[in-house]
């Protein structure tokens, strides 16, 4: 069941990019359904060329993994066969990276955003900013 909606991924993609913007860091923001579709994309001025890319790739990573990618990052030595292995079972679409927060609903993961272009910590800074306009 898809609940993910137009209105609620572009509202988390503002206010990541508005956090982006407090920051002064050129981000792209990605917001995929529980599926990994992307229902909404934005890319601020200034943002390098594969923000894109990579905003998408940590929103389907959070979606897929059903986590923060700053969770997957921190925790990927548990497992390193699958981290290894990833690039070559799933080429481009998943991103272990800082920057992206599943979206949960009831309990459940209705999607994920993503972002790129600062650094880790200002990825996850800005995906945070986002969640908590929406109160999870």
């Amino acid at each position: 069941m898809i609940e993910m909606t137009q209105e609620l991924a572009e509202q988390l993609g503002k206010a990541a990019l508005a956090k982006a913007a407090e920051l002064k860091r050129p981000m792209s923001v990605s917001v995929v359904d529980e599926s990994g579709r992307l229902v909404f994309f934005s890319r601020m001025d200034g943002a390098g060329f594969f923000t894109f890319d990579t905003s998408r790739a940590k929103a389907m990573a959070a979606a897929s993994f059903k986590r923060s990618t700053m969770e997957i990052t921190k925790n990927k030595d548990l497992n390193p066969l699958l981290w290894y292995s990833l690039p070559s079972v799933v080429p481009a679409q998943a991103l272990p990276s800082p920057g992206g927060l599943p979206i949960k609903k009831d309990g459940h993961v209705i999607g994920a955003i993503g972002l790129g272009g600062g650094s880790p910590e200002e990825d996850h800074e800005c995906a945070l900013a986002a969640m908590a306009t929406v109160g999870k």
